[in-house]
């Protein structure tokens, strides 16, 4: 009973999330570390199970004290947003406002202490935002619940770590938000995470926005000079291993060879694309910098095979370890 209490939101419930809810809470390796407590539809989820050839107990409870936790038991807060016919696979505002509402309760729960971690299955922004719910997705959504002006993403495989500058905008507008303030705090909340992981003093490489991080400036318009280089100098000076800017598609490289803990990337896809040539069962999305600790799952809805049963729950199951793992490294 001493394992972390952990919210498992259902995400948007034309999705995949269900299916690999289900998989993962029926495989034996969560009860070892965790007690999960699922904030979704308990029809949905026996649906799920129903689609996935397997037998779970779905009960509903009223509360986390209220959730006993066995084999083969999948414990729900469940507030009645969906209908029973709900589609498959297609875009629902009822399923976004759903989704929205599930993240809304586990984040109540974590603020208030009942929980000591939140683990997301995927939402779909366009059914969040069919619901007038405006978010680019769960990281700026619980930032906004949280109250915190500013979180970071970052990207966790067993071969290496990212942290993003910037994240859900375009790569236009995310070349013009890049500023030496927003780096040196991106920096800081990678560093605090990994400290906070038992790295005391990572080594962590920064990857540059142009190609060859510019290359002495042959590329683009000295925009590593103007907006990275400032932030590393001040961390340097404090003492913090900090390297770059450097070239980032030999970044990822050398991380993953262990020359570096954690590697920032400048914009979305920078890192994000190496981390899913891994594999999207191996990676983790972990939001740096709130109040509570947040993981999930490193995919989308993937409204193609929903309901299909054909969901690996492989990146569900990373993603409560890693929750686990965060909250007892966590000071009380």
């Amino acid at each position: 009973m001493s394992a972390p209490l952990i919210a498992l939101t259902m995400g948007d419930g034309s999705g995949v999330g269900p299916e690999v809810i289900v998989g993962a809470l029926l495989a034996p390796e969560p009860a070892g570390f965790c007690r999960p407590v699922v904030i979704g539809d308990a029809g949905r989820l026996r649906q799920a199970a129903a689609v996935l050839g397997v037998s779970a107990r779905v009960e509903t409870v009223g509360g986390v004290s209220e959730a006993v936790f066995e084999p083969g038991r999948i414990n729900v807060i469940d507030p009645g947003l969906l209908p029973a016919d709900l589609p498959w696979g297609e875009v629902s505002a009822v399923a976004g406002n759903a989704a929205y509402e599930y993240v809304r309760l586990a984040g109540s729960l974590a603020m208030s202490g009942e929980v000591q971690a939140i683990c997301t299955a995927p939402l779909n922004k366009e059914a969040l935002h069919a619901a007038g719910h405006i978010f680019p997705g769960h990281t700026e959504l619980l930032a906004h619940l949280t109250g915190t002006e500013e979180v970071s993403m970052m990207l966790s495989t067993a071969k290496v770590k990212v942290i993003h500058v910037t994240t859900h905008i375009g790569l236009i507008d995310a070349v013009a938000r890049i500023e030496p303030g927003l780096v040196e705090r991106t920096i800081r909340r990678g560093a605090a995470a990994m400290r906070g992981s038992g790295l005391e003093r990572p080594k962590i490489g920064v990857c540059g926005i142009n190609p060859h991080a510019g290359e002495n400036g042959l590329f683009g318009y000295g925009e590593e000079e103007e907006k990275i280089v400032p932030a590393l100098d001040r961390l340097r000076a404090e003492g913090m291993d900090v390297h770059g800017p450097l070239p980032a598609d030999t970044a990822f490289f050398l991380a993953g060879r262990g020359d570096y803990d954690l590697i920032v990337a400048m914009y979305h896809d920078q890192g994000h694309g190496p981390v899913k040539i891994l594999g999207l069962e191996a990676g983790v999305n972990i939001t740096v910098g709130l109040p509570v600790i947040r993981t999930s799952v490193d995919h989308g809805t993937a409204f193609d095979i929903a309901g299909k049963g054909l969901a690996d729950p492989g990146s569900m199951l990373e993603a409560l370890r890693q929750a686990a793992e965060l909250s007892q490294a966590r000071p009380s």
